[in-house]
């Protein structure tokens, strides 16, 4: 996945997500909106077939960046204990 930042302000951020689609995005929003200091999450894909998703996220406090990455690091979390739970199926 590669991902292009088009705006990156104190407390706005926001990224172009190459190679992705609306699964991704939308798990990810989700998780950012766990983060009490997020005003904004959200994307926007113009047309599936042709454009990549425009990530947004801005917050009251703090780096929007450093939110996006706790964020990942906990669906990282998440992932791996359904793996882990999956396997003793």
């Amino acid at each position: 996945m590669e991902v292009i930042v088009l705006e990156n302000e104190k407390n706005r951020l926001k990224l172009e997500i190459q190679k992705e689609g609306h699964t991704f995005c939308n798990v990810l929003k989700k998780e950012l909106w766990n983060d009490k200091s997020v005003e904004i999450a959200g994307y926007s894909i113009k047309h599936s077939l042709t454009t990549e998703p425009i990530l947004t996220v801005e917050v009251s406090k703090g780096d929007p960046k450093k939110v996006l990455l706790d964020a990942v690091d906990r669906l990282k979390k998440i992932n791996k204990e359904l793996k882990d739970k999956s396997k003793s199926l």
